[in-house]
């Protein structure tokens, strides 16, 4: 018997790669790779060489690189682009989405996909536009809470766990909770502009899903019904539906 709960607790899990359960298998040998510290580039102590981070300190690089991630991503308002996503089996799905903080982001999901990932600040919603479903969570239980926050501050953000500066790159590993377990969200940062290029979200499994985003404009209008979600689905929230 087909287990729509368990798919659907699924993508919350993977809610920055919702279209795992759906997506195209052509693509099954192409995989994104999270990109890992050079042995020139490790920090210096007090880290491990793994670059993880030890309670309380960070070194001189390593905080250098998430002022700036910190000052580049407070300053953006909002986010137009295009995506490519690998699932943990390969999967290739892409489409284009539309972020504006706090708590609004939209993803599009190209055919044959038929799935949309909407939310409004408050909540975040699944929709598949063959089936004609909709699955409804909070925002503050799923991993999208973290990237679509009005602010951050990864140098004092009890829940990073790993940073690694290389020439070209930062990566940033920050541990996550949600509503069907615990997860990791990795983060890759270009060094030189801070912008954000690729996310990868490992669930409470170890399975990954990882997103690159390209073509991308900050700071643009966004038309905020971009971000509307049914108020059907919202009133049978409320009633407990």
């Amino acid at each position: 018997m087909f287990n729509r709960l368990a798919v659907t607790s699924r993508l919350l899990v993977l809610v920055f790669g919702v279209a795992l359960s759906f997506g195209s298998a052509a693509t099954a040998q192409m995989k994104l790779p999270v990109p890992t510290p050079r042995p020139e580039a490790a920090p210096p102590l007090p880290l491990d060489l793994n670059g993880a981070v030890q309670p309380g300190k960070l070194a001189p690089v390593q905080k250098e690189a998430l002022d700036g991630i910190n000052g580049y991503f407070n300053g953006v308002r909002t986010l137009t682009g295009s995506f490519v996503q690998f699932g943990p089996e390969g999967q290739r799905t892409e489409g284009d989405f539309y972020l504006s903080k706090p708590g609004k982001i939209h993803f599009i999901y190209a055919a044959p996909s038929t799935l949309e990932v909407v939310s409004n600040g408050t909540d975040v919603v699944v929709k598949d536009r063959k089936n004609q479903t909709q699955d409804l969570y909070p925002l503050s239980q799923t991993p999208l809470k973290f990237l679509l926050a009005d602010q951050i501050d990864l140098t004092t953000a009890a829940n990073v766990t790993k940073v690694s500066v290389e020439p070209d790159l930062v990566t940033v590993v920050v541990s996550q909770k949600s509503m069907v377990g615990d997860g990791r969200l990795t983060l890759v940062f270009d060094r030189k502009t801070y912008e954000l290029k690729q996310w990868t979200v490992t669930d409470a499994q170890g399975y990954d899903t990882s997103v690159a985003i390209y073509g991308v404009a900050a700071n643009v209008v966004v038309d905020n019904d971009q971000f509307k979600i049914d108020e059907l689905q919202l009133q049978n929230r409320d009633k407990g539906h």
